[in-house]
């Protein structure tokens, strides 16, 4: 958990994150990005709904802008990439106590989800990658992830973490890797959230033209 805060945007309204997507998309926030996004961030009140103050919030929703426009220029590669993983972090599961039945594999290392809960969002991300021929790995932490890249040769991988982990990511990537993100709407030692429509939208592949600009509008 790089940032040295909490935080948690699963209450923001789902309106402030489709008008980010359609700012993006339109790249108007290349010359104005502060400006912009501070009136969106007054205008949704989210200090007030998330109890951060404004360099905090300023800060996670740059880093979200930042992996939205990465997400959208390494799409194409992504798409024709031969060989593909979804790495998850372990902190999204239901619990992280004996209840969770995944088992730990430490000479990746992984947990290796046993489908215990339903509602789980590792179970649910997991089983939706795997019907789609990823390979997936739920990780404890970002420190792995190059070594298991390496020894399995995948040439693209799809990233889940708060977005400053995935930002320091990018600095281990090599031009042969096209990388996806997701960032956390909610971060912490557990408990953590993502959005799993979000997920779907990167996991899925295209079926024509048509579908490539809906890409650009995906949900943070």
């Amino acid at each position: 958990m790089p940032y040295k805060f909490t935080f948690d945007l699963t209450m923001v309204p789902q309106k402030f994150f489709k008008e980010l997507a359609v700012i993006i998309d339109s790249k108007k926030i290349h010359k104005r990005t502060g400006k912009i996004l501070n009136s969106m961030i007054e205008r949704f009140r989210l200090s007030e709904l998330t109890g951060l103050d404004l360099t905090a919030i300023l800060q996670v929703i740059e880093d979200i802008v930042d992996i939205q426009l990465k997400n959208i220029a390494y799409r194409q590669k992504f798409i024709q990439s031969s060989k593909k993983a979804l790495f998850l972090p372990h902190c999204a599961r239901k619990y992280i106590d004996n209840r969770c039945r995944a088992e730990f594999d430490p000479e990746i290392p992984t947990f290796r989800c046993k489908r215990c809960s339903p509602d789980c969002l590792i179970n649910q991300a997991s089983s939706m990658a795997e019907e789609l021929g990823y390979d997936v790995y739920v990780v404890p932490g970002g420190s792995c992830i190059p070594k298991i890249i390496k020894t399995h040769g995948y040439d693209g991988i799809i990233g889940v973490a708060c977005g400053e982990e995935i930002r320091l990511a990018y600095t281990y990537l090599n031009e042969h890797i096209a990388a996806q993100a997701v960032p956390l709407l909610k971060n912490g030692c557990s408990k953590t959230v993502f959005s799993l429509e979000s997920l779907s939208k990167i996991l899925q592949k295209p079926s024509g033209p048509g579908d490539r600009e809906g890409l650009h509008r995906a949900r943070m």
